[in-house]
């Protein structure tokens, strides 16, 4: 029974274990209800998933019982990486782990955690060790990246376009990895109108699921990174003559100060051009215009959002201008005598995203 925690630590491990124990039936159990938001555990299940089918090797999934983790956590939230929270982290996995290998009559275990260069093998090896005395088992300890282990776990990870990701897995040590790395936290962000953001944990996902589609029908593909500019809006409100208004705010919209207020000064072709801070703003008509939809209130413009897409060709389309970075506000109706106020939080970053180039048949 191998506990698995992610494909990047498991992938190279696991042919280790086939190399080595070629006449032994190896099981791998994913229990990791550390790992949060729930869309990245499933993200990681999924390429785990896809990695155990490579390799041949049986898979099972243990329950995502986050909050019996947090309990048992709780109060060593602060503690660094490799601190007594990992210690525990580690205590209740591999716990579970043994549980579910002497329900299956395995009588060995082990964890992929033993390769990853952000844990403790030391640790590792002592809960190991003391759950295998307890449960009659044994623990095989394996220190498959020292040498050039780490160097062939990355080669596999690259040969097999496997999902590499950037943080361990829980909020607790993902929160401070951003503040030192002064990175927005957008892992935990997730647009109410459900609208799929680029290089968010949903788009990695689909990503991964091609991925998966294209291998199954034996295509031939690649995995390449590209930098580019993200967006988050976190907060945004249209007030008009006082009155808190049904608002859709495009994607790139941004604001110096967070809050502006003014009247319309001119329009022209349905764009109207706030006398403040670049603002402008357009009638929910001219959107199904450039964009061949019919929606009929911006209520249902936001139960069923634009992609971002189509929100970025919206904007070239208004204003012939690939970098424009002014707020653009949709609305029912627009009033021409009216005071606008707007309010806006929104944060602009550098990014890395990766994209599936085909390159047909096998």
């Amino acid at each position: 029974m191998v506990h698995i925690c992610c494909s990047v630590d498991s992938h190279y491990f696991l042919e280790k274990l086939q190399e080595e124990f070629p006449k032994e039936k190896i099981v791998g159990y994913f229990y990791d209800p550390n790992i949060q938001p729930y869309s990245e555990y499933a993200l990681r299940l999924l390429d785990v998933q896809y990695s155990c089918e490579k390799l041949g090797i049986e898979l099972l999934e243990g329950e995502y019982d986050l909050e019996n983790w947090l309990h048992a956590v709780k109060g060593l939230e602060q503690e660094p990486e490799k601190g007594d929270r990992c210690t525990v982290c580690f205590d209740q996995r591999l716990k579970r782990s043994v549980q579910k290998a002497k329900e299956l009559g395995h009588t060995s275990f082990t964890t992929t955690l033993l390769i990853s260069p952000k844990k403790s093998q030391d640790k590792l090896e002592i809960i190991g060790n003391a759950l295998a005395q307890e449960h009659n088992l044994e623990f095989v300890f394996r220190d498959y990246r020292s040498g050039n282990g780490t160097q062939l776990q990355g080669q596999a990870v690259k040969e097999n376009a496997l999902y590499r990701q950037n943080y361990c897995g829980c909020l607790f040590g993902l929160i401070p990895q951003r503040e030192q790395q002064n990175r927005l936290l957008d892992e935990m962000i997730c647009p109410i109108n459900k609208q799929l953001l680029p290089q968010s944990i949903e788009a990695r996902y689909q990503l991964f699921v091609q991925r998966n589609e294209l291998a199954k029908k034996n295509k031939r593909y690649a995995m390449v990174k590209s930098r580019f500019l993200n967006y988050r809006l976190l907060r945004g409100k249209v007030t008009v003559n006082k009155v808190v208004v049904p608002s859709h705010i495009l994607f790139y919209s941004t604001l110096n100060k967070g809050k502006t207020a003014g009247r319309i000064e001119y329009s022209h072709e349905g764009l109207h051009y706030l006398n403040k801070d670049e603002v402008k703003l357009i009638e929910l008509s001219l959107l199904n215009t450039f964009c061949h939809t019919n929606y009929t209130s911006v209520e249902e413009l936001f139960e069923h959002s634009l992609s971002f897409e189509e929100e970025i060709h919206l904007r070239q389309n208004l204003t012939h201008y690939a970098y424009d970075l002014s707020t653009i506000v949709v609305l029912n109706t627009i009033i021409y005598d009216a005071k606008y106020e707007i309010e806006l939080d929104s944060k602009v970053y550098e990014d890395v995203k990766e994209t599936i180039l085909i390159k047909g048949d096998a």
